[in-house]
């Protein structure tokens, strides 16, 4: 089966668009089939806007290092204030990133399943492997 695109060759500008559109429907139509529902990829992107704050990112981080930690341990970990803390683990734990634990008068945050250390790890080996390839 002949590509569906000619797409324009060498200039970096060229590469975000095809000089020529031809439309390939098997094509369109078995990437369909497969392709992430639009309410799956509005829960996606929430999970990656709130991980986008380097903040959080470091925070969910520590956890998963720790396995578990107080929010006193957690904002020396990191170095940030305890409110501050606080206020990003209650974004984390909305979104179903971290949970938490209480005993006592302590709060304990974990990571909420093993999902996001895969996340987080992926991540930074993307970003490293960027980096060796440049």
């Amino acid at each position: 089966m002949p590509d569906a695109t000619i797409c324009g060759k060498g200039d970096e500008d060229a590469l975000d668009h095809c000089d020529v559109l031809v439309v390939n429907p098997e094509r369109v139509r078995a990437v369909r089939e497969r392709l992430v529902s639009a309410a799956e990829t509005e829960q996606m992107a929430a999970v990656f806007k709130v991980l986008a704050d380097a903040s959080r990112c470091r925070l969910v981080a520590a956890i998963i290092e720790a396995g578990e930690l107080c929010v006193c341990d957690l904002a020396a970990t990191v170095e940030m204030s305890e409110s501050n803390v606080s206020h990003h683990l209650r974004v984390l734990r909305t979104h179903g990133l971290v949970r938490a634990r209480r005993e006592g008068k302590m709060v304990f945050y974990s990571p909420d399943d093993a999902h996001i250390r895969l996340l987080l790890d992926i991540t930074r080996e993307h970003i490293r492997h960027g980096r060796e390839t440049r």
